[in-house]
């Protein structure tokens, strides 16, 4: 999918694809036309040569109200530009906000190491992230060779 504004209602959707009700059918019918009404809107990726990435994330503790586990969402930019995003629920049922939110950061870690190793194979030497955000709060983030390290 190459629109981030219908990720999210899109998961929500397919977890009733096997028995929906009249309520789903009205939700896809109102994306459906969303989705005609906005026909125009993509991702512009922009020419320019800057390779600085800028991760984010976030997460929702105990968002779904059918299982109580939280929502996991990220998206990391690369040269201003939308290269990958996310939202799911996440496996396990967290205890805490905290937790919860740790979590979504170590899922955001683990696609930026993915994309460094494409990138690397696609021969673009790629900056790893200086900015990591995190509800919206800066965390440092420092980079070796091979591994990101959080403090």
């Amino acid at each position: 999918m190459t629109r981030p504004d219908l990720s999210f209602v899109v998961q929500v959707l397919s977890q009733y694809m096997h028995s929906p009700k009249s309520s789903h059918m009205e939700a896809a019918l109102r994306v459906v036309r969303y989705i005609k009404g906005t026909a125009g809107l993509g991702l512009f990726m922009p020419s320019n040569k800057n390779n600085e990435m800028v991760a984010y994330c976030d997460s929702d503790w105990g968002a779904c109200v059918e299982t109580r586990r939280s929502v996991t969402g990220y998206m990391i930019k690369l040269g201003g530009t939308l290269v990958s995003w996310k939202s799911k629920k996440q496996n396990t049922i967290s205890r805490s906000s905290a937790e919860a939110e740790f979590r979504s950061m170590a899922t955001t870690v683990a696609e930026i190491v993915w994309l460094k190793g494409l990138f690397k194979e696609l021969g673009m030497n790629i900056q790893l992230p200086k900015h990591f955000f995190w509800k919206f709060q800066l965390l440092l983030v420092r980079h070796s060779e091979e591994r990101l390290v959080m403090f």
